[in-house]
């Protein structure tokens, strides 16, 4: 392990790090809150504000969905600055080429991430964008905890250590749960841009069936659901299709996957608790959160998508990935050098005996 793997960051910049995680987190809330209140349209053009400079829009006519979606895009720009800000410190300070890549690819993830937002509304909101609008947040809010998890004390000391410390059992399924979390957002985003989110309104029935059959007489039940619904809000639900009913059924075979997923990890991460209490910490921050994540999920479906619930349902989503790709950094090796190294004395030591 090189010297360069034992680099102690400087406080300010951990501390900087640190808060564009978790500003960003906020964002992806905020970016919840744009689409839980259908606002993506309230600001129609881009990137002006109804003609204006967007940071010269004037507050007093921020109201209803322009409030939402406004602030959305100047919380962007602002994590744009940040971004800069970062790429720019890093370039400076750090003599580690992938961690200076780390924050160039954060800047670079950030302005398409701005463009994608720009073409959603130039576009009117088509799925496929919007889609790869709300992954490409979820990859963004990963770079920055990589970037964060490089400047910590936590990683200078493992890089001390030889990169041996956290090569632990619990990394495979730590990469495991990052894959399933990430594919359930996928699936999530999907579901939420093709206004999926109560094409199965009842739980723990699915379209009125203890075990859901997928023919007319569900579609049918959902549909009457969702007329009387609209009926008593006064605001029409238009019928979906069995296509839509698809996609959130999915959804809600991904929860359980990533269930097992975090299950397997804490299995893992109990057995090996004594030689890495972080990662054990962390599998049991991340069980308490998912519990929280399934009742959000079961609340946002039995109050028909309330915004508030419903977004913080994106953002706890997001800081399931979050935790998991902080396990993934903690319990996997440094690097393949590391990894190499091991192999070579083991091969010494079998020759010499």
């Amino acid at each position: 392990m090189c010297d360069q793997d034992r680099y102690i960051s400087p406080a300010p910049l951990r501390l900087f790090t640190k808060f564009v995680v978790v500003a960003t987190l906020g964002l992806i809330f905020l970016g919840g809150q744009v689409k839980s209140h259908d606002a993506g349209l309230s600001v129609p053009d881009w990137p002006t504000t109804y003609g204006v400079n967007m940071y010269l829009f004037e507050w007093s006519k921020m109201v209803g969905g322009i409030f939402h979606e406004h602030l959305h895009r100047l919380v962007a720009s602002f994590i744009g600055m940040l971004c800069i800000v970062s790429a720019a410190w890093l370039g400076m300070r750090e003599s580690r080429g992938w961690v200076k890549a780390l924050g160039y690819a954060a800047l670079g993830a950030v302005v398409a991430q701005g463009i994608l937002g720009g073409l959603t509304v130039l576009f009117f909101l088509p799925t496929p964008i919007s889609v790869s609008h709300a992954m490409l947040a979820q990859t963004f809010f990963m770079l920055t905890i990589c970037i964060a998890y490089s400047q910590s004390k936590e990683r200078a000391g493992r890089g001390a250590e030889g990169g041996r410390a956290g090569a632990s059992s619990v990394a495979k399924p730590a990469l495991f749960v990052v894959a399933c979390i990430y594919f359930q957002l996928l699936l999530g985003a999907l579901m939420r841009h093709t206004e999926s989110g109560l094409a199965i309104p009842d739980f723990p029935t699915m379209g009125g069936q203890i075990v859901p059959l997928f023919n007319g007489d569900m579609l049918n039940w959902i549909n009457d659901w969702r007329w009387d619904k609209g009926v008593v809000n006064g605001q029409p639900l238009p019928d979906v299709t069995m296509a839509q009913v698809a996609i959130h059924f999915a959804h809600r075979l991904g929860a359980v996957a990533v269930t097992v997923a975090v299950g397997i990890a804490g299995v893992s991460a109990y057995r090996g608790r004594d030689a890495d209490r972080k990662s054990w910490r962390c599998v049991v921050l991340m069980g308490l959160l998912l519990m929280g994540q399934l009742t959000l999920g079961v609340v946002t479906v039995l109050t028909a998508k309330v915004p508030v619930i419903t977004s913080v349902h994106v953002a706890t989503g997001a800081a399931l990935l979050g935790l998991a790709t902080l396990l993934a950094l903690r319990s996997c090796r440094l690097s393949l050098r590391a990894q190499g190294g091991e192999d070579a004395q083991r091969a010494l030591r079998t020759v010499s005996t």
